[in-house]
């Protein structure tokens, strides 16, 4: 049997709370492999303002730019807490799953990297899965960190 080797791992991470866990267990496997880190957060949504159901606007450029750079103050932040300056960090913007799959391959990395949130049946059916849908395109190897709301 051939050993796979994994020089370039993605790390893609969202805005919950689980992020940093993600970030931990990706870059621990990383660094057990001796493979080179991104770090990938994707904008998804444009943002939108109204002041009335009829009148609803694209945010303006600024405030879209702001968000850019607060998700790669995110990233940064991360990458500090990693302890590891050559982790590399990227903000891309469009649907999460085809971006995650755009971005690896681009980057031609050999593992992608994701939390997988447990999510009631009826939240998946309305709010989709992006794990689920990398999962199901795929053609990279794909390590799922699940993650599960504590009860309080």
């Amino acid at each position: 049997m051939e050993t796979l080797n994994f020089n370039k791992i993605l790390i893609a991470l969202d805005y919950d709370e689980s992020a940093q866990k993600v970030a931990e267990i990706g870059y621990s496997l990383a660094k057990t492999m001796n493979a080179k880190v991104i770090l990938l957060h994707v904008v998804y949504e444009s943002p939108i303002y109204y002041n009335s159901y009829m009148f609803m606007k694209n945010l303006s450029v600024d405030i879209h730019e702001d968000l850019k750079k607060s998700t790669e103050h995110f990233l940064q932040k991360t990458k500090h807490y990693l302890g590891d300056e050559a982790i590399g960090t990227l903000v891309v913007e469009g649907e999460i799953p085809d971006k995650i799959l755009e971005t690896a391959s681009l980057y031609k990395v050999d593992l992608i990297v994701m939390g997988s949130h447990s999510r009631k049946w009826l939240e998946s059916i309305l709010l989709g899965s992006a794990t689920e849908k990398v999962l199901e395109k795929s053609t990279i190897p794909l390590f799922i960190v699940p993650i599960k709301k504590q009860d309080k």
